[in-house]
């Protein structure tokens, strides 16, 4: 039997992008995000790469696997994991947290060494990623305009501040948007921008009663063919959730998490005709028989980050298939090869009827040679090259490693960062 490549160096770079003031139920983003990219390189000098939210914990994890997997075939992925369960046990359902980012540390470092190998096979065999989840069902991948609240400021080293000879796009994303006639601003400043055929509102800033005022809004102002969305981030009690689900039916697609706990979502499910998403409650394949049993939700927003990586993402679409749920997906603040692999799993899932989240417009800095991602009508082409089809950008790299150097930030809390505007601000579990 021919024996594949060994995995011979494994190169971790953490990395800072530049981030707005964006708020959301745990407070407010720093002027950094942090991430982690990920080199696999085969004795034969071909290089995987992948990319993944960032903490000091999960570097460390991930130079702890080094010896674990240096030697490893790429194709043998299902020994990799293995492995890395066996070293570092299996994550539970506390491990998730209770913020809108998920804090579990296998599934990150699974996800980043399973989306670089798949970079590999796809080069050795040279075919996109796509293909190795089993084929295109679509040329290209719809994705949603989504919007925040936000203070004034352009992030980074401006924080607060703005610049001034901005245009467009890059103006709008430093201005504040914190009230229905500013978010509405920020919505056709975007869409304008990349063509977004549907819209997002992230909640769970202000009263319900400012944020569906805010839907209203967007609904008057882009009209009935443009479907909305709103997350409220599980800050919702169900009596709430239930008053203003109802008040927006007829006006939105889904309602996103509007309060916590799969008991919860399965009493505001049953209460409402509008479908229920989530990527809270039902957060990994332990979650699946209560959803299933209590009826919790109607789509579930995978992220290939947070689900054990891109064929665990597809296992997922064969169990909502089966069990009668839409399948849509989760974003967090990231660059191109996030974007790439999350693309490839957009073509490859089926019943597709929900275009996929991405924080990508807010985001101004990029790791990739061929420079940032372009919309078409809100769509993005699936990356025709073999593996993800995108190569990592070595002064880039350099350039966000030093950001990351001189931040000085070391996870998330957007708590801290909230307090530097509200200095008695607390994050709470449920808030209205």
């Amino acid at each position: 039997m021919k024996k594949g490549p060994k995995i011979k160096e494994i190169n971790i770079t953490p990395i800072a992008i530049v981030d707005p003031p964006l708020l959301n139920a745990a407070g407010l983003h720093a002027p950094y995000a942090l991430r982690i990219i990920v080199e696999l390189i085969t004795d034969d000098n071909i290089t995987g790469i992948s990319e993944i939210p960032g903490t000091t914990d999960i570097e460390k994890a991930l130079h702890e696997c080094k010896d674990l997997i240096i030697g490893q075939d790429p194709f043998q992925t299902n020994k990799i994991s293995d492995i890395l369960i066996a070293h570092f046990g299996t994550d539970n359902i506390a491990d998730r947290g209770l913020f809108p980012w998920d804090s579990r540390k296998l599934v990150h470092i699974f996800s980043a060494l399973e989306v670089a190998c798949l970079d590999i096979v796809g080069k050795i065999v040279n075919r996109p990623v796509v293909d190795l989840l089993g084929g295109k069902r679509r040329e290209s991948v719809p994705f949603a305009a989504y919007l925040f609240y936000k203070y004034e400021g352009a992030g980074g080293k401006l924080a607060f501040g703005t610049d001034p000879n901005a245009k467009g796009w890059a103006a709008a994303r430093q201005a504040s948007a914190l009230n229905p006639a500013e978010i509405v601003a920020q919505a056709q400043a975007m869409c304008k921008e990349f063509g977004f055929q549907s819209i997002k509102l992230k909640g769970g800033v202000f009263e319900p009663r400012q944020e569906v005022d805010a839907i209203i809004a967007l609904r008057e102002a882009f009209g009935e063919n443009v479907p909305l969305r709103i997350d409220p981030n599980a800050l919702w009690t169900v009596e709430t959730s239930i008053k203003y689900g109802l008040e927006m039916e007829g006006i939105i697609e889904y309602l996103e998490d509007p309060c916590r706990g799969q008991e919860n979502m399965a009493a505001v499910r049953k209460a409402l005709k509008t479908p229920l998403a989530t990527n809270m409650c039902t957060t990994s394949f332990e979650d699946i028989p209560r959803s299933i049993q209590l009826g919790s939700e109607d789509i579930i927003l995978s992220d290939h980050h947070f689900w054990g990586g891109l064929r665990e993402s597809m296992t997922l679409t064969g169990v909502c298939k089966t069990f009668g749920r839409d399948l849509s997906m989760h974003s967090n603040s990231h660059l191109g090869i996030s974007l790439a692999a999350m693309v490839h799993l957009g073509a490859a899932i089926p019943n597709f009827r929900y275009a996929l989240d991405t924080h990508y417009p807010w985001q101004s800095d990029e790791v990739i040679t061929q420079g940032r991602f372009k919309f078409e009508d809100g769509a993005v082409v699936v990356p025709e090259g073999p593996g993800l089809g995108v190569e990592l950008d070595k002064e880039a790299l350099a350039k966000l490693h030093q950001n990351y150097l001189d931040c000085g930030l070391t996870k998330r809390d957007d708590q801290v960062e909230m307090r530097k505007v509200i200095p008695d601000w607390e994050f709470k579990q449920t808030r209205w």
